[in-house]
């Protein structure tokens, strides 16, 4: 693992840091740990005025704008859509006027949201990527924006997954197909740079 380069106009995209999943058990790294970490990645992107943005995940209460199309999950549920909000985004992160802020409905933060609209109109062609969880909401932003054009670098301990084996196989097979994990110190050395 190793990043390399930050581009000129890079922005940093933190993926579900909400209260819903930092109170869910993650592995391989604590979920405050993630938080304390991203925290840092944002204080740094603020300072160099780089974009920092805050996803959220959050569907209507009736459900109806939740992802459609049958799954396990669904069945065992009763074949119900269910209302999904992962609550307020951690504290450490919130209260900077300056940062973007993307009400997802589903796992990936581009699709039906404007999370490409507001990269673009500020030149961003590259993404830090951080969050919760490695294998769902992070995973999935991740492939949207190399499918969008931009480098990708993953802050692999600024992410952690309720699953440990689904985490380490991203950021060892998959995160490196489409981008280039390092960690927080890497990047931020290479902000300072």
């Amino acid at each position: 693992m190793a990043v390399t380069v930050l581009d000129e106009k890079t922005a940093l995209v933190l993926i579900d840091l909400q209260a819903g999943t930092l109170a869910a058990p993650t592995k391989p790294h604590q979920a405050a740990d993630v938080v304390a970490r991203a925290a840092e990645l944002a204080k740094a992107f603020r300072a160099a005025g780089a974009p920092v943005v805050l996803v959220r995940m959050a569907t209507a209460p009736d459900g109806a704008d939740a992802a459609p199309g049958r799954s396990e999950a669904a069945r065992l549920a009763g074949g119900r859509s269910r209302p999904y909000d992962l609550g307020p985004i951690a504290d450490p992160l919130t209260g900077h006027d300056t940062d973007i802020l993307v009400t997802k409905r589903t796992w990936g933060a581009f699709h039906a949201t404007d999370l490409d609209l507001q990269l673009r109109r500020r030149g961003v062609t590259q993404i830090v990527l951080a969050g919760i969880a490695t294998s769902l909401g992070v995973e999935s932003t991740a492939r949207a924006a190399h499918e969008h054009g931009y480098h990708v670098t993953f802050a692999v301990d600024a992410m952690t997954d309720i699953n440990e084996e689904a985490h380490d196989h991203r950021v060892s097979y998959l995160f490196p197909l489409i981008g280039e994990p390092g960690t927080t110190e890497e990047i931020l050395a290479l902000m300072a740079s």
